[in-house]
């Protein structure tokens, strides 16, 4: 959860910096949320997959 955390006050700084109407708060929150997950998925296929671990 930390590490949440300290995403969610990282993303809060920068809707406040780029003075965010609530739609585009929607919007470039999604986009970052997607790429924080992309990257988690990149991670743990590759550590799946080095397990021998069959990913479908």
């Amino acid at each position: 959860p930390e590490g949440a955390v300290k995403w969610l006050e990282e993303v809060e700084i920068i809707f406040e910096v780029m003075r965010c109407s609530k739609e585009h708060k929607t919007t470039l929150g999604a986009y970052m949320l997607r790429e924080k997950a992309n990257h988690w998925w990149k991670n743990a296929r590759q550590w799946l997959g080095a397990g021998g671990v069959v990913i479908t």
